[in-house]
């Protein structure tokens, strides 16, 4: 493959590329392998060999919902999420026409798996990054000493923990990158593990094609296509000039970036989180505001509570009342430096609450957010607000 830039050197001729391997981060992306299918296997004790599709009621294919996730052996049908749950059921029907199981889901559940594979994964990481409920960014350079046989070992370690304390299976990608790692957890898929060490990333790209790239969707191909470029190989030895007079700048820089290795290998919370929240709602809808001021104060408490086992800090409050006739209101207050202490936001929210409540109305939901999110290096102090 041709390159595209010139890697600087010193006087003896050595690389001086930050992404050499000596330079490298080493990031792990964890995909846990059909996440919501296999927590829904585990719990109603199925077969993992019969297809399970989790969506809509398919009402012998009568229904107009959508799939939403489904098992491996269901995706030999052809289904894939959001598919017409009407066709998934011609491909695969259930009782009496066939074996294919068809549920609902049940969020609950899944939160609760996420939550114990993330307690497993985030202990051992230098910086951890949940990304989503099924998948997390980690940067284990430190934990390994930099040593790229040693993070491939400590990965089949996790990946043995996650199955022997919680059931499921998950997919390891290793690479200098995030987006390289990424991609590297795909290759293996189920309960595989893929490494792309600094000096593999541009053989990695040879004949694989643009649309295994993350975010490039069908349109771009397309438009590369109808140059006759079909593979990021061929992509990237355009140039990045070339390639933008097709694409666009934005496009054609990430993809030179991407081979080059040099995007961002930063793991961080805020990347994938812009808030932290969490929002109740009542049984029965309250009129006593005091009862709802209680349920508040221990929103506020689990979010800080999150906020600092995240290492964040954030600037805005927020507070979500909800009425009986789904009549929804958020009122926000921000104060001049992101803070995580407890006592600060609690008083925000109560402010908040008492000044904007509509007195002689029911509260359906209340809700407390924590916005404008910043990992400060120092904490700072209370202020008197």
């Amino acid at each position: 493959m041709a390159a595209s830039r010139i890697n600087s050197s010193d006087e003896d001729g050595n690389s001086l590329d930050d992404n050499s391997a000596e330079n490298s981060r080493i990031i792990v992306h964890c995909d846990l392998d059909a996440f919501f299918a296999a927590v829904e296997t585990l719990h109603h004790d199925l077969d993992p060999s019969i297809p399970l599709i989790i969506g809509s009621e398919p009402n012998q294919g009568r229904a107009r919902g959508i799939v939403s996730t489904c098992n491996y052996p269901a995706r030999k049908y052809g289904i894939h999420s959001a598919m017409p749950i009407g066709e998934a059921w011609r491909r695969c029907p259930g009782k009496p026409y066939g074996n294919a199981i068809y549920i609902s889901g049940t969020r609950g559940l899944y939160s609760r798996a996420s939550r114990k594979v993330m307690e497993i994964l985030k202990p051992i990481a230098g910086k951890f990054e949940k990304a989503s409920i099924d998948e997390a960014y980690l940067d284990i350079t430190d934990s390994v000493d930099g040593d790229w046989d040693s993070a491939f070992a400590l990965c089949r370690k996790l990946q043995q923990a996650i199955t022997n304390k919680v059931g499921l299976t998950a997919s390891f990608g290793i690479g200098p990158t995030r987006i390289l790692a990424k991609m590297s957890s795909e290759i293996n898929k189920p309960n595989g593990i893929f490494r792309i060490l600094p000096d593999e990333i541009q053989d990695f790209f040879i004949d694989r094609p643009v649309r295994e790239v993350p975010g490039v969707g069908p349109k771009t191909a397309t438009m590369l296509a109808e140059w006759g470029i079909g593979n990021v190989d061929e992509a990237y030895e355009l140039g990045e000039l070339a390639l933008a007079r097709m694409t666009n700048e934005r496009f054609a820089s990430r993809i030179i970036r991407l081979v080059d290795g040099t995007t961002t290998n930063e793991v961080s919370p805020l990347r994938s989180r812009k808030s932290v929240g969490k929002e109740h709602t009542f049984d029965i809808d309250q009129f006593d505001s005091e009862v709802v001021l209680a349920r508040l104060n221990q929103l506020v408490l689990t979010v800080m509570e999150r906020a600092q086992e995240m290492g964040v800090s954030g600037r805005l409050a927020e507070v979500k009342i909800r009425y009986s006739g789904f009549e929804t209101h958020t009122h926000g207050r921000s104060i001049p430096v992101a803070m995580d202490d407890t006592e600060v936001f609690s008083r925000l929210a109560q402010r908040l609450f008492a000044n904007n409540l509509q007195h002689g109305e029911k509260v359906r939901l209340i809700g407390f957010r924590l916005g404008h999110l910043e990992m400060p290096l120092s904490r700072q102090i209370t202020l008197n607000l």
